[in-house]
């Protein structure tokens, strides 16, 4: 089956809203963006760390941290060593995050996104939601990952590059995020 997203906000908004979503995340919100993508570009240049780890759990899922720290520091490198081998697909990647106590599939896309900006987005039900959308394996996310690429490509919106993660992936989830917030008050 073929995940189907339709774009709830209009493509002109996108950038605006992603501008909105940072402007409005708050001091503690952008701080823990910060110090995950920070933690991710340590992870991509080999810090294997349960710290570097940390900071991108407690961004995307503050609860899920006192699950994460019941796993070995070993098994936290073979982990991320697993998901920065070069040539890594989407799927091998997802599966080995998924090995980690406290990680989901949302959590496990964030550190992706936290490592790669460039070429993961965050798996988030506000993002699903200004996509029509609601269902999550790994399959579902390599569609959905396709489809926020697709739209990163068209080049309707730029890197916010004076914020972390400064990619149009990350762009377009602050946007979708930003939507789903905007239309649920």
């Amino acid at each position: 089956m073929v995940a189907y997203f339709q774009l709830q906000p209009a493509e002109a908004e996108l950038q605006e809203l992603a501008e909105e979503y940072w402007k409005k995340a708050g001091e503690k919100v952008q701080e823990l963006e910060k110090a995950a993508f920070e933690a991710g570009e340590g992870i991509r240049k080999g810090d294997f760390t349960l710290a570097n780890l940390e900071a991108i759990v407690r961004w995307k899922s503050e609860r899920s941290v006192q699950y994460l720290i019941a796993n070995s520091n070993e098994k936290i490198r073979r982990v991320l060593a697993a998901v920065t081998v070069p040539g890594a697909t989407t799927e091998s990647a997802v599966k080995s995050l998924l090995e980690l106590q406290g990680v989901d599939l949302p959590v496990a896309s964030a550190i992706l996104a936290a490592i790669y900006p460039e070429r993961y987005t965050v798996l988030d039900y506000r993002a699903l939601e200004a996509l029509g959308h609601a269902r999550h394996d790994v399959h579902f996310y390599e569609e959905y990952l396709a489809f926020c690429k697709r739209l990163a490509e068209s080049n309707i919106v730029q890197p916010q590059s004076e914020l972390p993660g400064a990619a149009p992936l990350r762009t377009i989830d602050r946007a979708l995020w930003e939507w789903s917030r905007s239309h649920t008050s």
